[in-house]
């Protein structure tokens, strides 16, 4: 089949689904279309962005949402907890209670820590926490290069230990982390000067 008919085929399929009172979102529809184009090879682009949540927001409930997670995590309260707690006591949640009133527990369930990712400017405000399951780049340990003979790879692994270490006015966080194989490692100023290291994993 040709890229203009598997479409076609789509669209009716996607109609099929409405007629039968069982209608696909559009993102839904989104990703199954941009399925088609990867596996016809005609697209490099990634799922992740289509599906990810915060996408969904507009600017400015991004930016109260971000700053919300931002303060629970400074306050070593997990966000999501947080949420799910006053929306269970029936609590009003304050400036982010457009989250429950116009997104819902899906919206809030569909939400994943590698998701911040894609903001940059928001990356350090998450704090990782034992039994975190995160990716180290080889970075860590050996000289990369964008072309040279080793490259970038990422090997995942789960935090064992946080400890925040102060020194007069300075202050780091070193993290232990363990791979799969059972070989630890331990990354010094894990958000200091090796963030850019270690990410959340899809």
């Amino acid at each position: 089949m040709t890229p203009d008919e598997i479409e076609a085929a789509l669209e009716a399929a996607f109609n099929n689904c409405d007629a039968a009172s069982c209608p696909l979102t559009d993102t839904q529809k989104q990703i199954l279309l941009q399925v088609v184009e990867q596996i016809q090879g005609n697209s490099k682009s990634s799922l992740v962005d289509i599906t990810n949540p915060l996408d969904e927001l507009s600017a400015e409930e991004l930016e109260i949402f971000l700053q919300f997670v931002r303060t629970e995590e400074q306050q070593n309260r997990t966000w999501k907890v947080q949420l799910l707690n006053d929306w269970l006591h029936d609590i009003d949640s304050g400036k982010v209670q457009f989250i429950r009133q116009s997104y819902g527990l899906q919206w809030l369930n569909r939400v994943e820590s590698y998701h911040f990712n894609k903001y940059s400017y928001f990356e350090d405000a998450l704090k990782l926490r034992v039994g975190d399951r995160i990716e180290v780049s080889n970075a860590l340990w050996e000289w990369v290069q964008e072309d040279g003979p080793c490259t970038r790879e990422w090997f995942p692994c789960m935090v064992l230990q946080v400890d925040e270490i102060s020194d007069g006015d300075d202050s780091s966080t070193n993290c232990l982390v363990r791979f799969y194989n059972g070989g630890e490692y331990e990354i010094q100023g894990i958000y200091e000067w090796n963030r850019y290291n270690w990410r959340w994993p899809k």
